[in-house]
């Protein structure tokens, strides 16, 4: 099995792939816990799972937190004996994959990237990452064209409650009426109506310079929140990032 490892700025996900299918996925919150902290919960994870350290035969491993990406290597490599890529520059060498500054692109942006072009290899493609950070990777022939970033849902919310001294900190549920009646629904109303505005105009300007036939890929834990979006989008997969990872993997062993 596979186990495939996405470090992001609010959660570390653990995803195992059985060379069929993503079997079990594990969360925690990213922290600057050591290495182990991971083993820990590592072991108490698989333990219930009933699983063993040697059914792991492949590691892939990618960390937008760069103090915390050695912690993660340490903590896979005092669990694990199995082959391990950890993303960076030096992995993405090794990719039949064209990079402008390979430098400064997240990990995450080129798994999202190579999984889409793994999806649609022929034609243009765009994956809207709704995380932290709002993100949307544009991909063609085998080469990232461009990033769009934005402040995350959860992220724009978090400001509001953060550098005001009334508002309150409110669910990202998206509401019935953009005629908020009271506060909390005022700003879900701004917040979460005025993302589907700000991603259906990326999408309409990313298809004028990409081609009007790209396809267009949602992914994130926030992707399932703003529902009229649903039909601006191709593709709305949980999971794409870990299968950008796998694809990786697999590419480079």
């Amino acid at each position: 099995m596979l186990l495939a490892i996405d470090q992001g700025n609010s959660d570390v996900v653990f995803g195992l792939h059985d060379g069929a299918e993503w079997i079990v996925e594990w969360r925690t919150p990213t922290s600057d816990k050591n290495a182990s902290y991971y083993e820990a919960i590592m072991r108490q994870w698989m333990l219930d799972a009933n699983l063993k350290s040697s059914d792991i035969e492949g590691i892939v491993l990618s960390s937008v937190v760069p103090q915390n990406k050695d912690i993660l290597a340490e903590f896979v490599a005092n669990l694990f004996r199995s082959p391990t890529v950890i993303l960076g520059p030096e992995a993405f060498e090794k990719l039949s994959l064209k990079l402008h500054r390979p430098h400064e692109i997240g990990s995450d942006l080129v798994a999202n990237a190579m999984a889409a072009i793994d999806l649609f290899p022929d034609q243009p493609a765009m994956v809207v990452d709704f995380g932290t950070a709002l993100t949307v990777t544009s991909v063609n022939n085998n080469e990232i064209l461009g990033v769009s970033i934005a402040p995350g849902l959860g992220t724009a919310v978090k400001a509001l409650f953060k550098h005001t001294a009334q508002l309150p900190e409110v669910p990202l549920e998206l509401p019935d009426s953009v005629l908020g009646q009271n506060t909390i629904h005022a700003i879900q109303s701004g917040v979460l109506h005025g993302y589907i505005g700000l991603v259906r105009n990326l999408i309409l300007e990313t298809k004028k310079e990409i081609g009007d036939n790209a396809k267009v890929v949602a992914t994130g834990g926030l992707s399932s929140i703003l529902k009229p979006l649903h039909d601006d989008f191709d593709l709305v997969d949980r999971k794409l990032t870990l299968n950008g990872l796998r694809v990786i993997y697999n590419k480079l062993n």
